[in-house]
């Protein structure tokens, strides 16, 4: 494995690389670096923990020269708060013996100081979908000198519904630029918009999209209910090596349900990370547990992407992510750099399909194990599992057929197509109006 100084960085950027302690290149990296150098557009496929950060900012950064523009020549798009704030922070540590300015901008702050920010010139620019096109929008941000965009986390991206900004985005931007698209999975959506939006994007792959890291080892209890759940963490965390635990939900309520029963147990050992929370809030949280002043941290998927929080030890999905990928990402937040990890998930009956989808999408059975003695089996649901039940009900109840018009129209629908240009190509036939057909026989039968 060759060292950073065989890649023939600048002597300011490989300082900064010495003091930072970096010394070998990681696999995408290496990868990546022959690419992004050459100028071609790339779609780099690489897990979580790999280094993708750096896969992008070096070779960049390998090539920086002065020039005396004030608007941005790169811009890098990431989906969350705490994503652009970390890539600002390696930027700014990566750039300390160079000429650049760096700034990051995203929701839920004053977009004036931001604004005012930009203004006074920017050489790389980080930020959310949504701000960027709001100061792209008030002609704030301008595209007139961009050489490279790079979007980190495309799949998340897609998958938290910015596609509308992506591509509002792109349109404003001239077609003259190089392309640096990284995603940890190659969903769908993503070779969609590669098609529809990027040309003869070279595909730099470090493992086959959806396989977790060997380094994680992956644990499962089949429990009834959350109340359970609740029992299975406080037992686990009695015992040892739980010292930098991740607690995933799928939404801001469960979380703060779930912080309020261990701070019972766990006085201050435990924080808690969600979108209802300040930025202050997030980022001093995470400050804590990075520096081993808590014991561990509750969070949604806000925390399952890209957020480089060293040592973890244990990732627990109190419930399982309805996203196959999403598992992937969530336990991909332990056994980085070289180290190992533990994922545990608690999984409901209800759960068991999505456990069965993220298996196939990984290749690899959770092994599960049975629940140890004396845990405590609750029968008491909490009220957002009762409500879960009331709506399966409801989605389950058969609809009432309707009046005269209904049964017209029922028996309408039973007439067999026996050919013609729509039987032989469905897909080129006019979607029928149902609510208009019916009206119409009701106003008929009026008549």
């Amino acid at each position: 494995m060759p060292s950073f100084h065989e890649l023939g960085l600048p002597k300011s950027l490989q300082k900064a690389l010495d003091e930072l302690g970096y010394k070998t290149p990681t696999p995408i990296q290496l990868k990546s670096m022959p690419v992004i150098t050459s100028g071609r557009d790339m779609m780099g496929i690489a897990q979580t923990g790999t280094g993708k950060t750096f896969a992008y900012l070096l070779p960049i950064l390998k090539q920086w020269k002065f020039a005396g523009t004030h608007t941005p020549r790169v811009i890098v798009i990431v989906p969350t708060r705490e994503l652009v704030v970390q890539v600002t922070e390696e930027v700014e540590k990566l750039t300390k013996y160079m000429s650049v300015r760096t700034l990051g901008v995203y929701g839920g702050v004053n977009i004036n100081t931001q604004k005012t920010a930009v203004y006074q010139g920017v050489d790389i620019l980080i930020g959310t979908p949504g701000r960027m096109m709001d100061l792209a929008l008030d002609n704030i941000v301008r595209f007139d000198e961009l050489q490279k965009l790079v979007i980190d986390e495309f799949d998340e991206i897609l998958n938290l519904g910015f596609r509308f900004q992506i591509t509002s985005l792109l349109s404003m931007m001239k077609s003259k630029r190089q392309n640096i698209l990284f995603s940890a999975t190659m969903t769908d959506e993503v070779d969609e918009m590669l098609d529809e939006y990027f040309d003869l994007t070279e595909e730099v792959t470090l493992a086959p999209s959806g396989t977790p890291l060997e380094k994680i080892e992956q644990q499962g209890y089949h429990v009834p209910n959350f109340l359970t759940k609740i029992n299975m963490l406080k037992h686990l965390l009695e015992g040892e090596g739980f010292d930098r635990v991740l607690v995933f939900v799928n939404n801001k309520r469960t979380a703060d349900i779930l912080m309020e029963k261990i701070e019972e147990d766990y006085p201050e050992q435990f924080g808690v990370i969600h979108s209802n929370k300040s930025q202050n809030y997030r980022l001093n949280t995470m400050a804590a547990f990075q520096s081993g002043e808590l014991r561990g941290i509750v969070t949604t998927d806000v925390m399952a992407r890209g957020l480089d929080i060293s040592d973890i030890t244990h990732v627990i999905n109190m419930e399982f992510p309805e996203v196959p990928e999403q598992y992937i990402h969530r336990i991909g937040r332990t056994g980085r750099a070289d180290k190992t990890g533990i994922a545990i998930s608690f999984i409901t009956p209800k759960e068991e399909e999505q456990q069965i989808a993220a298996e196939l999408l990984m290749e690899k059975e959770i092994a599960i194990l049975p629940v140890p003695e004396g845990i405590e089996i609750a029968e008491k649901l909490l009220e957002f599992e009762k409500e879960k039940k009331k709506i399966k009900q409801l989605l389950k109840r058969p609809k009432h057929e309707g009046g005269t018009a209904f049964h017209e129209k029922k028996d309408k629908n039973k007439k067999v197509n026996l050919g013609g240009p729509g039987r032989r190509n469905p897909k080129k036939t006019e979607p029928r109006n149902r609510a208009a057909e019916a009206k119409k026989a009701a106003k008929k039968k009026r008549k």
